[in-house]
């Protein structure tokens, strides 16, 4: 099986309105969206290798040293799968962008070094 890292999107535009929602409204939808993404974690548990998590502010390393930066990944998962397109129908719908404010989940595989 191949191995494949999930990487969940969300720009500040979305955030804002999650944020906009009236507590009410974001309370009920944040229950559902639990709920939801344990089920999804539930029903895909024997491809989960790494169950990852949210994701928090950011460094970046180069030539010109260490700088703070700003992206738009929000959290990690790494799954196995038997293709490309197997890994990424997984997604399909999932919860942190059918309910919360998530924009996408971007799904690579993990590629092995050469030489190794």
């Amino acid at each position: 099986m191949k191995q494949f890292l999930a990487v969940y999107t969300g720009t500040p535009a979305s955030f804002e309105k999650w944020q906009a929602l009236d507590e009410a409204e974001r309370k009920k939808r944040e229950e559902k969206g639990m709920k939801a993404w344990t089920d999804w974690g539930a029903a895909h548990a024997k491809a989960i290798v790494v169950e990852g998590g949210p994701l928090g502010k950011t460094k970046r390393a180069g030539p010109d040293g260490i700088s703070d930066t700003k992206n738009n990944l929000a959290g990690y998962i790494v799954v196995e799968a038997q293709s490309h397109e197997a890994a990424a129908q997984m997604f399909e719908n999932h919860p942190h962008f059918s309910i919360f404010p998530g924009d996408s989940v971007e799904i690579m595989e993990c590629l092995p070094m050469p030489g190794m």
